[in-house]
């Protein structure tokens, strides 16, 4: 009888392969790099820690580390994988060297993270020029949400803390540029916090607003371009009031906790002062209205402050909140925009729930857990994450074309960048040869041709 040989070939295995690059698809990320000139302004940033005589330079041991993380890693030993591919990467840093470099940079009294962000922001504008009409700036307005994102501590870590959903970690306030439908987002802002951190705690939105705005390029920071969106935990009096003392060049839409009073009031509504809520595509919302509510709930907040209510019914088997009224599910958010349908500036807020598609993509980046021990050390970590995900936005929004502009960062991977090539030397040129069989490699050359297309830094 002949016996089963399986579902899948069996083929042996040895060891000696040369000549073979594995990730070779990070050339896109590579090329992004260089066509951004991220290299040199980090590099330039960076420049005071480093010692006389030393090996490598600080800069592009920092990149390393964030493109270890784009494509995956988590922590700071997977820098190994590009230290495997010199070709590819040039020469990395060994582990040793990379503490020593998070030790310096976590003690330099947060010099070094503004140096990082400068840069960063440096950057930022020379990549949005370059991406033209599909830079994230749609009708002349940046929307940035702001959102927290609870981080577990699987061991003990300095500010690690109980929080707010049982667990034991941290509580960072992030920061994403909205890139729209047509594409993913970017990260700006990054604000470690202890576990037991308030979600709503307005010095801390106040601070990370901050850091959102500086990274925005100077000409999108005026004349209400800039958009901050937040949910209720941004709903305070002294983070909107902050908010709208700069109201000559800043626009706001911002969750409110439904209080008694604005709960009374949603009552009392009429049925005529309701309009039907709106799709992305336009059409009318079926079973959700909104309205704007007017009187003495606005006394004492800012002026020119709008409150937008809006109700809908519940999905079957939904369980209504407290602050629910006649069966219909209640939210409200505040906004200084004026001149636009309530119904409009509604569905605008609604979409801030596109930030927790950015929040599932820096999970998958460097977000999931802080690696190290000390807090100065992880703010670090943080801003190498935080250029993990620029890069994982620049590289699409520069490169990619159709649907593969909005893939997360797990598709890349799993698509672009674990595609294997094949190192050929002739003459004075290398040649990296993708597998011709595999399904995306017109995806990766085409990309990359595009970027060669962009004009060089400098």
């Amino acid at each position: 009888m002949k016996q089963p040989i399986g579902s899948y070939p069996r083929v042996r295995v040895r060891g000696d392969g040369c000549q073979v690059i594995s990730q070779a698809g990070a050339v896109l990320l590579v090329e992004t790099v260089r066509k951004s000139g991220l290299d040199q302004a980090i590099s330039a940033a960076l420049g005071p820690w480093r010692k006389p005589r030393a090996v490598h330079d600080p800069g592009k041991i920092l990149l390393d580390l964030a493109l270890a993380v784009a494509l995956g890693g988590d922590c700071l030993a997977d820098i190994a994988v590009l230290r495997a591919e010199p070709a590819l990467f040039g020469p990395v840093a060994s582990d040793p060297t990379v503490s020593r470099l998070i030790d310096a940079l976590a003690t330099s009294d947060d010099a070094a993270l503004r140096a990082i962000r400068t840069a960063r922001a440096e950057v930022r504008s020379r990549v949005w020029s370059l991406a033209g009409k599909n830079a994230p700036h749609a009708d002349g307005e940046v929307t940035v949400d702001l959102d927290g994102v609870l981080v577990i501590a699987h061991s003990d870590k300095q500010d690690a803390a109980p929080t707010w959903k049982k667990t034991y970690g941290h509580h960072p306030l992030m920061g994403f540029v909205d890139h729209g439908p047509g594409g993913t987002g970017e990260a700006v802002a990054a604000l470690l916090r202890p576990g037991n951190a308030g979600s709503n705690t307005a010095a801390d939105h106040i601070t990370a607003a901050r850091l959102a705005l500086a990274q925005l390029p100077q000409k999108y920071r005026r004349g209400r371009q800039p958009l901050i969106r937040t949910d209720s935990a941004g709903g305070t009096y002294e983070f909107v009031a902050w908010l709208a003392q700069r109201g000559r060049w800043l626009s706001y839409s911002v969750g409110m906790v439904i209080t008694e009073a604005i709960h009374s009031h949603v009552l009392k509504i009429p049925a005529s002062a309701w309009t039907p809520a709106i799709e992305t595509d336009g059409e009318i919302r079926d079973g959700a209205w909104v309205a704007e509510l007017t009187g003495d709930l606005l006394e004492g907040w800012p002026k020119g402050m709008r409150l937008i209510a809006r109700k809908e019914r519940p999905h079957p088997g939904a369980q209504l909140r407290i602050t629910d009224a006649d069966g219909m599910r209640i939210t409200c958010f505040a906004t200084n925009t004026a001149g636009r349908p309530i119904a409009e500036l509604e569905l605008r807020h609604r979409l801030r729930a596109r930030a927790e598609d950015r929040i599932r993509a820096a999970r998958a980046s460097g977000l999931r857990n802080l690696p190290l021990h000390h807090t100065a050390q992880n703010k670090v970590w943080l801003e190498v994450v935080q250029i993990a995900l620029d890069l994982l936005a620049w590289m699409p929004m520069l490169a990619l074309t159709g649907t593969a502009r909005l893939w997360e960062p797990r598709r890349l991977r799993f698509r672009l960048f674990s595609a294997a090539a094949q190192l050929v030397t002739t003459g004075r040129r290398r040649i990296l040869r993708l597998a011709r069989h595999w399904p995306w490699t017109h995806e990766i050359t085409d990309a990359l041709e595009r970027l060669s297309l962009l004009p060089n830094p400098g």
